[in-house]
Parts: C-alpha cells; sequence; structure tokens
C-alpha cells in the first residue's frame, strides 16, 4: 500500500516548499506562522506544527507515551533516530502512526517495518535530494502483483459494443498498461497506446480497456467497472514485469466500436476479455513486447493474472462465486 507523504518546511525556505509541491507530497508540516505563506505557493494541505506531535522515542516511557497519543487519534510522527523494536510496538497498538526520515534509505525502511510500515513519512529538508524519488517509490508505486504467461484459446468477432478508452494524464511506457477481464479472478494485461504505426500516431497516455462491464484492477486491491471510471480517479498502471504505479484519469471515452471476444487460459483457469477490434488496440505477449490483437494468434502466449474471485462493490470477499 502507498504511503502518505509530508514534508517538514521547518524551518521555512522556499526551495524546499517548492520542491515539495512539485514532488506531490500529501502534506506540508510548517511554523505555525509559516501557513498562509506556503498555503499562498500552492494548493496544498499544511499542517501546523502545532497540530502534530513530534516525539522521541528513547525510554519505554517514551514508547508509551506515543501508543497512547496514537490511540488518542492524534497525529504522531516519531522523530528520527528510534530504535526499531520499540516503533514494531507502537505499530502494533495503533494505526496512523508516522516516522521521519533524512534519506531515501530512512524512508523506505519506515515504510517496511512490520511488513506493513508506518502511514506517513515525515520527510526532512536533509533529505532534499532524495524527496521526488522518496514520493515514486512509496507514494506512486504500489509494490508487484505476479502475472503468467496465458495460452490464447479463442479470438472470435462479435459485433459492436461500448469500449472505454481510458485516458491518463501521465505518459505511460512500453510494457504498461492495465489489467481488465471479465472476471476479477482472470485479467489481461492490455497495452497502453505507446507503438505508433503508419495510420496512427502514438498515445502513450490512452489505455483502450475494453467493453464497459468488464472489470479493471484498482488500487488497494479493489476493482471497478470500467464504466465507472472518471476523471480525477487513480487508477492501477502494471508494467510486464509486474511492477504496478497509480495513474490519474484525465478523462473518459465510451464510444460504439466493432469488438473481438479474446479467451485464455493458465492451466484450469480460463477468463475472457472483450476488446476493440483495431491494430491499435495490444496485449502483451509472455516476452514482454506488446502484439495487437489483430496479430494475435490461438496458441499465443500473454501475459495475465489469476486471482481468486469474490468481489463486493469491488471490495474483496470470501463468497463461492463464477464468472464466465
Amino acid at each position: 500500500m502507498s504511503k502518505e507523504i509530508w514534508a517538514k518546511a521547518v524551518p521555512f525556505d522556499k526551495k524546499f516548499v517548492t520542491l515539495a509541491l512539485e514532488s506531490g507530497v500529501d502534506a506540508i508540516l510548517a511554523d505555525d506562522a509559516d501557513v498562509e505563506k506556503i498555503q499562498a505557493l500552492g494548493r496544498v494541505r499544511v499542517v501546523p506544527l502545532s497540530g502534530v506531535a513530534v516525539t522521541a522515542v528513547a525510554s519505554k516511557a517514551d514508547e508509551e507515551e506515543a501508543v497512547r497519543l496514537v490511540q488518542k487519534g492524534e497525529t504522531v510522527f516519531l522523530a528520527r533516530g528510534c530504535e526499531i523494536i520499540p516503533v514494531e510496538n507502537i505499530l502494533a497498538q495503533g494505526t496512523g502512526v508516522g516516522m521521519e526520515a533524512a534519506s531515501l534509505a530512512e524512508a523506505k525502511l519506515a515504510a517496511g517495518i512490520l511488513e506493513r510500515g508506518v502511514d506517513r513519512i515525515l520527510v526532512l529538508p536533509e533529505a532534499a535530494a532524495d524527496l521526488k524519488q522518496i514520493v515514486a517509490e512509496l507514494k506512486i508505486s504500489q509494490g508487484t502483483i505476479g502475472l503468467s504467461p496465458a495460452v490464447v484459446t479463442e479470438i472470435t468477432p462479435v459485433g459492436l459494443g461500448h469500449r472505454v478508452c481510458v485516458d491518463t494524464i501521465s505518459m505511460l511506457r512500453t510494457g504498461q498498461g492495465m489489467l481488465v477481464g471479465n472476471s476479477s479472478a482472470f485479467t489481461f494485461l492490455v497495452h497502453a497506446e505507446t507503438e505508433s504505426n503508419p495510420y496512427v500516431a502514438a498515445r502513450p497516455f490512452r489505455i483502450n480497456a475494453g467493453a464497459v462491464h468488464a472489470y479493471a484492477a484498482m488500487p488497494g486491491d479493489k476493482t471497478r467497472y470500467l464504466e465507472e471510471l472518471a476523471a480525477g480517479d487513480e487508477v492501477l498502471i502494471v508494467s510486464a514485469t509486474g511492477e504496478t504505479s497509480l495513474a490519474v484519469v484525465g478523462r473518459v471515452k465510451v464510444e460504439v466500436r466493432p469488438m473481438l471476444l479474446v479467451a485464455a487460459r493458465i492451466g484450469d483457469a480460463e477468463g475472457k476479455l472483450f476488446l476493440q477490434n483495431a491494430e491499435t488496440i495490444r496485449l502483451v505477449r509472455a516476452d514482454g513486447s506488446p502484439v495487437s490483437v489483430v496479430a494475435l494468434r490461438v496458441g499465443d502466449e500473454i501475459l495475465c493474472r489469476t486471482d481468486v474471485a469474490g468481489r463486493h462493490f469491488g471490495m474483496r470477499i470470501a463468497e463461492d462465486i463464477k464468472e464466465g
């Protein structure tokens, strides 16, 4: 799961604040007297220093006090230099714990304690050079998803249907796309339109993702119907190596187009997906290269993900369910 990334602009430094704004931090912690000054520089949450507790943990009494504050619902950051064991004890007794970090290494360590890590990272001015990478690795990155080669078993034209283009506000790279499928238990890696051809220029911000009814894997281990997506939503971007990140939807285009039914199999599991019948729509081969649905053949291998079926309003549930 991604972490909240805060920047500590104490003392005030305009260059550091500007860097924090450009990096996309969730909040800036500032001296009370500097709050309005920072708010004038950009639309961002600015938290006065008086509204949080920055707690050094050098003794058992300090640990107990931190737990008390966390359990009261206060915003608590553990000061830099805490030993790992006390931090683990605090995390085991409450949520919403934050921790200071003065480097990328310290931020990654805080994010991994007890496997789940702290919920917030407070980046100190000493880590200015690492700030953008901290945001990229701990906020934008969503970890790694396991993908497997699936054998294509069917490619059939099925007539007209409403398909969804998801236009993001990010420039995607070769190998990246979205996981989409008829079932949340079997999704296909649908490639972004990063490749050009003699007739159409590349549109690397776009994933022509499939029919309106299809499930799309979303951040936070959730799914959404493609038809539900709207400008401002965050979607899960997945690479051919399984690395995941976030992108924001800029626009969704739903139009009637000729469609194809693509089916594939991994072992005993079979999945299906409806995609627009056009050369620019691509899936991803087992070697990570994009392949147009026009060039796809039965017997080819493409990257897919298998999971356990069972979702209610996009959230995972334990239920006996079959989706075809």
